[in-house]
């Protein structure tokens, strides 16, 4: 009788390892940047775009949960570095799509404003990549 035979599973990769420290420093660098605009935004002219705002100050949150979720090797820090990016790559689609076509309800500039035109259109490649690092140091299937 032949014995079944297992193939060993790769371990996932860390991701904050590799060329993923350059992912790691570059959502991080992210993360602070962010997180500065939207505490001065709000901080001094919130009353006149909130909305904008607000967004800023949501893409600061993802920026962060993303450095913390790349920059760690546990499996839960996987899921949130997946979750993270996603939502990422979701708020630059949407909020840019939205500050072109009604530009009005964008009296402000966010993060997110036109694809991140504002920060080099980094904020869409940025989450393209992490996703595609993600990916490329996931485990391999059994």
């Amino acid at each position: 009788m032949a014995e079944a035979t297992t193939r060993p599973t790769r371990e996932p990769m860390p991701t904050g390892t590799g060329p993923g420290r350059v992912l790691v420093a570059a959502y991080a660098v992210f993360a602070l940047a962010a997180t500065a605009r939207a505490a001065v935004q709000i901080s001094t002219k919130f009353s006149t775009a909130p909305l904008a705002y607000l967004l800023s100050a949501l893409a600061a949150v993802v920026y962060i949960l993303a450095t913390i979720g790349l920059a760690s090797s546990r499996p839960v820090a996987r899921r949130l570095a997946w979750t993270a990016v996603g939502v990422e790559l979701l708020g630059v689609l949407a909020v840019g799509a939205l500050s072109i076509a009604v530009p009005d309800a964008f009296p402000a500039d966010t993060v997110w404003s036109g694809f991140g035109r504002g920060y080099g259109f980094l904020p869409l490649v940025l989450p393209v990549l992490g996703l595609l690092w993600l990916r490329r140091t996931r485990p391999a299937a059994p």
